[in-house]
């Protein structure tokens, strides 16, 4: 085997839902750049840390390819007496604790970077435009790898030159952006003044990755290519729209999983798969909500709850039971659904689970590496998002793809158990919406298989970027 010369460093910076789309970016580097490119990951553990990041991780570590080598940097020190910090109250206020980690973590970054000859390229997640700076110290060119999809990347470049005073409107105040649906501003993401420093800085970078593929997206990515996003006097960089990079669903020992054995007793397009995200923790009340609103569907469903010591802030009310599934859920609600109903601790092999003959629909909280798992699977979405950019991506599955409904939620942002009922009995139905929809949804998981294979646009993109990688990478060593 020929030698590897050319080491590219990806940056996924913290948090399952950045780390998971990174590793895919990691190996269709290697499917596509052959002997002559090793990748190398860079990871800093979070601050507290997640055991869906610990498992990602350990998953990736066993079934990976062996040109890709792990490299967890130091923490940074916690700050003033060494003591941690107390757990964030706001998401407003647990974004920007986030980006200071990262920015702490460009010193170790740097250090790994002097240390790898061969390093010739730094691959960054949306949230390190800090380590800009470290990619310009050593020359070494930066791309950004953005894992929410076109039209996010859209509103997340005219942040910065969107008048500051708008964000602190009427939470029904709509907002327009070139490239995505209005959106109000209750529908964008908390802590917008710590992101528009990270989002000004992502012009710098020589190129920028799209999770998405053009013909889910177009408006969006002609947008981006049109120069729209950015003030007249700013260049958007070449923007790659290089998806969808999601799991195939099979590897690593999915196959064996029981609740995909439990799957295969069921009938073809038969099961509604609930789970949301490595944080969707919910609070006791919820828990029994969805429950009584699965029982009363007679709708056959695979639920995961998930406990987690990252739930999102300011969760009130204790959750979960300490691993006891009977102590969150209704008495009896497992014996009374036992045979049309599975409910699951923590974990399932969500892909694997999604591209089942059996899987009929998924309700998702709306983080982008789900909607692209459900949109591969082509299967119709439940949308239920919890925090983060989760609202905004709501509102551009059901307005403009077309491939979802609302789950309907109080001002407090809860689900009773009648609309549960509703939306699971509508989606599973055969209404004539219903069919639409799985129309729609089943369309889309042929563009999504087309955009990726040899000569789609997807495909084509991502030869662009590499060819513009080794002609960045040229002449460094």
């Amino acid at each position: 085997m020929a030698k590897r010369t050319t080491t590219v460093v990806l940056f996924p910076g913290v948090g399952v839902g950045h780390l998971t789309p990174m590793l895919e970016l990691a190996n269709a580097l290697l499917r596509r750049g052959g002997d002559a490119l090793h990748v190398a990951v860079a990871l800093v553990e979070p601050p507290v840390m997640d055991t869906g990041f610990i498992t990602t991780l350990a998953r990736a570590q066993s079934a990976t390819n062996t040109a890709i080598t792990f490299h967890v940097l130091p923490p940074p020190p916690p700050p003033n007496s060494g003591e941690p910090p107390p757990p964030p109250e706001t998401e407003e206020e647990a974004f920007t604790r986030m980006l200071g980690f990262l920015r702490a973590a460009n010193a170790p970054l740097r250090d790994l970077l002097r240390s790898l000859p061969s390093a010739k390229a730094l691959v960054l997640d949306m949230f390190c435009a800090g380590a800009l700076g470290v990619a310009a110290e050593l020359a070494i060119p930066a791309y950004f790898f953005f894992p929410s999809g076109a039209a996010g990347l859209a509103v997340f470049l005219a942040l910065p030159s969107t008048r500051a005073a708008t964000f602190a409107d009427a939470a029904s105040t709509v907002l327009t952006f070139h490239g995505a649906p209005p959106l109000r501003v209750a529908d964008l993401p908390q802590g917008l003044d710590a992101m528009l420093a990270v989002a000004d800085r992502m012009p710098d970078a020589r190129g920028i990755l799209v999770n998405s593929f053009d013909s889910l997206e177009p408006d969006a990515m002609r947008a981006l290519r049109d120069g729209l996003c950015l003030p007249p006097h700013r260049p958007t960089p070449p923007v790659y729209c290089v998806g969808p990079l999601v799991s195939p669903g099979s590897g690593g020992g999915e196959e064996e999983h029981g609740c995909l054995r439990w799957m295969d007793a069921q009938p073809d397009r038969s099961v509604v798969f609930l789970c949301f995200g490595s944080m969707g923790a919910f609070p006791n009340t919820q828990l029994g909500a969805i429950a009584a609103g699965l029982e009363n569907s007679g709708e056959r469903f695979l639920w995961v709850i998930r406990s987690s010591s990252i739930a999102p802030p300011g969760a009130g009310e204790p959750r979960d039971g300490g691993g006891d599934l009977d102590a969150v859920l209704p008495v009896g609600f497992r014996e009374r659904t036992e045979g049309r109903g599975l409910v699951l601790r923590q974990w399932a092999p969500q892909p694997a689970v999604l591209r089942h003959r059996a899987a009929g629909a998924f309700v998702t909280h709306c983080g982008w590496n789900s909607t692209l798992e459900g949109v591969a699977a082509g299967l119709p979405l439940l949308c239920w998002p919890l925090y983060a950019e989760q609202r905004m991506n709501r509102v551009r599955i059901v307005e403009d793809m077309g491939l979802g409904v609302e789950v309907a939620m109080d001002d407090d942002g809860k689900v009773d158990a009648e609309e549960v009922e509703k939306k699971v009995r509508w989606v599973m139905g055969d209404s004539n919406d219903a069919r639409k929809l799985r129309e729609r949804a089943a369309a889309a998981r042929e563009r999504a298989a087309e955009a990726v294979a040899d000569g789609g646009p997807s495909d084509v993109a991502f030869g662009e970027f590499l060819k513009d990688l080794f002609e960045a990478c040229q002449g460094r060593g």
